[in-house]
Parts: C-alpha cells; structure tokens; sequence
C-alpha cells in the first residue's frame, strides 16, 4: 500500500472507471472521487498528492484545463490517462500539455505528446477488472454461437456486410449503435439489440456466446473520428481484455501491440480479412474443445498480467508513489 493521497477523476466509462477506482483503493492510503466540474474545488479541500484523471474528454467541463492549472497552482501533481487514443487526437493535443504526466494506453501518440513539450509520456495499456468481467453462468436468453458488441463505426459495418450470407443460419447477437448502416441490415436486424448495452448485460453475453469478434475502430479523420493527423491505431482495445476475462474465446483483428499481451492461435485467435473470419467461425465452432482451451488460456493470462491492479501498480511505480 502507497503512501499517497490520490483524488481520482471518473470519464464516465463505468467498467474503466469501476476497475481503476477499485484497483486504487488496493495500492494507496487515501483514494478520493470527484466529478470533473469540481475537481479544482475538491482539490482544495482534500489536498491530494496527486490529481489522477482518465481521458478528459466528452463530459469533462469548459473550464477543466482552468481547473487543473488551479490544482497546479496548489502544488498538486497532475496526471492523465488517455483511453480514446488516437480517435480524439485533435482535443487531446490541446489537453495533455496541462497536465504534469501524461499516460496513454495506444503507442502511436507517444511521441505526439512528447513533441509537444509535455514534460512526462508514459505508455501504459489498459486493463479490466475481473470481479466484474468474469465467467459466470448465463441463461437462453444471452447465449449465441456469434456476438459482437460495439458502435457500427464504418468499418465494423463493411466486415459484417461481408459475412451476413455466413451469418445467416447461425444463432448471432449484435448490439450498439448506427447498425441502421448496414446494407444487409433486413438480413441481420432480427439479431440487432439497438443502442448502448448495459456493462453487465454485455457480460451475460460475453459469458453466453460461443465466439465474440472483436474488430477496432477505423482511426482516420472523418470517419467518427477527430484525429487530424490520421494517426494509427496500435493498440488493443479494452474490449480485447474485457472478453478474455469471461472466458470466452474471441476472434480479433490485429494490431501491433497485441503480440505484447496475448499470443494469438493460443490465448485468443485473429483474421485479416472476412473470408479469414468466416473459415475461423466455421472452425472453431465445430471444434469446441479447442475453443474451450484457448478461451481458457486468454482467461488465466488476463488474470495473471492485465487486470487493474496490476496495471495500477505499474502506475504507483512509474510516478514514484512511495510505498
């Protein structure tokens, strides 16, 4: 346990924010929440060591760099986690150079944020908490051969287009946001749970399919995105830990980093195309106990290296929180 005094700033991500709350109680003395529009003033009565925030963006208020700079002013460190990188690039450019440290869990604005002056850029990947993501046992209702649980960036929507005559005579749940997009969207609107899905509904489905897909969101600029500098995406999703931790095996295109954190073909599989998808779908869904063993391999590895207190410990270290 680090002796710190640390007041946390939620995003409004509910399964992160839970996840690094719970995993700060575990690594320092006082941990203390505030919503955004107070931190300053929270601040100032609590007198933390240390400001921690996560991403900064979406609900955070007009006058949140106003803020900070106040909490600055105390001789409060300041830190924050950038967990929408590199999709929000064109606000965060403008976000990191306030703050004291900057983390980030996606390597390709590594070196944005140092070019820009910001004094410490640490790498640091995201996490789950496993008390929640967990395997549990699920009724009917959320079991399925396929699911895939995200908004319908353009990308998500080209892929299952491809693999909708697939799809077809499977037993499939799709749930989020803009799958109206689709062209086969008739075809596939009978396994389509429209709008945002409550994080521990997404559990009961997680724990209920056979196979998740897990596809990253495209990164250039104009496609849902404001990332003028079209940076790529390098790192995984949290999604990626968040299915592992069910026990579920998932099916994911590739980024660079994920070598770091899983090895594909023995904790989790991969595809590069719909064709590779659909042949990997096929497979894995008539070969069960091979599936059940890489799940479960992805499962004892997230457990044993990803989870957010683990991750909170590497940050208690790299920000020197004495112990």
């Amino acid at each position: 346990m680090r002796n710190v005094r640390v007041l946390y700033i939620p995003q409004g991500f509910d399964a992160i924010d839970q996840g690094i709350i719970e995993a700060l109680r575990q690594t320092v003395r006082e941990v203390y929440v505030a919503e955004a529009r107070n931190m300053a003033e929270q601040a100032s009565i609590v007198r933390p060591d240390w400001l921690f925030v996560l991403n900064g963006l979406h609900v955070f208020p007009e006058d949140h760099l106003a803020q900070v700079e106040a909490v600055r002013a105390m001789g409060i460190r300041t830190a924050i986690w950038f967990a929408d990188d590199p999709y929000f690039t064109s606000e965060t450019v403008h976000i990191a150079p306030h703050y004291d440290v900057v983390l980030t869990h996606e390597l390709s604005t590594v070196e944005l944020y140092r070019g820009l002056g910001c004094p410490e850029v640490i790498y640091m990947p995201l996490a789950v908490d496993p008390n929640r993501f967990r395997p549990i046992k699920v009724g009917t209702e959320h079991r399925s051969d396929i699911c895939f649980i995200g908004q319908a960036f353009w990308n998500r929507v080209e892929l299952f287009d491809a693999i909708a005559p697939y799809l077809k005579g499977r037993k499939v749940f799709i749930a989020g946001g803009l799958w109206e997009r689709l062209r086969s969207y008739k075809r596939l609107r009978k396994f389509i749970r429209k709008g945002w899905l409550p994080v521990d509904e997404s559990i009961r489905y997680y724990n209920g399919a056979k196979i998740v897909i897990n596809l990253h969101r495209i990164t250039e600029q104009g496609k849902d995105n404001k990332n003028d500098l079209n940076l790529p995406g390098l790192s995984i999703n949290p999604r990626m830990y968040e299915i592992a931790a069910c026990g579920t095996l998932q099916l994911t295109d590739v980024r660079e980093d994920l070598q770091h954190h899983y090895v594909p073909g023995v904790e989790l599989e991969t595809f590069g195309s719909p064709e590779e998808l659909v042949s990997k779908l096929d497979y894995y869904l008539r070969h069960e106990e091979l599936r059940r063993q890489i799940a479960l391999r992805g499962l004892r590895r997230t457990l044993q290296e990803h989870t957010f207190v683990r991750r909170l410990q590497l940050v208690a270290e790299v920000l020197k929180w004495t112990e």
